[in-house]
């Protein structure tokens, strides 16, 4: 298994354009693009920081994983995303070791393949994985 780098930091926002307001006109980062993410319910902007991004994700609906979080929470950091060399390696790797997921496989979607491990497997941190593909 191999760890390449953070992907992405995901922050819980209620409405990604005033959020956006402190990432580019105070902080002086520049938006990417927008992308509407329906199987996740959500709108999802992408800030490049460094190799890295910062990735603000709104709920479309109330009845998500996402909105729940953000009722319960409140805005901040959702989860830490990190890039690996072989997700279904790394999946199966962390699946042998007993650490709790919570997608019983990676999920694939376009361009990259992404699974969750769960907070309590890491000390309260959500913790994505991800690998990008060429599949489209």
């Amino acid at each position: 298994m191999a760890v390449k780098k953070i992907n992405h930091v995901a922050i819980a926002v209620k409405d990604i354009e005033s959020s956006l307001d402190f990432w580019e006109n105070k902080l002086g980062l520049k938006l990417d693009y927008i992308e509407e993410v329906p199987s996740e319910a959500s709108r999802v902007a992408f800030i490049p920081i460094g190799d890295s991004l910062i990735e603000l994700v709104q709920p479309t609906r109330d009845d998500t994983g996402m909105a729940a979080f953000l009722e319960k929470r409140g805005e901040g950091i959702h989860h830490i995303c990190v890039e690996v060399d072989d997700i279904d390696e790394t999946f199966n790797m962390l699946k042998e070791k007993g650490v709790r997921l919570i997608n019983a496989e990676p999920q694939v979607l376009p361009g990259r393949k992404m699974a969750f491990i769960h907070p309590k497997a890491a000390g309260g941190v959500l913790v994505e994985l991800y690998e990008i593909t060429d599949q489209e």
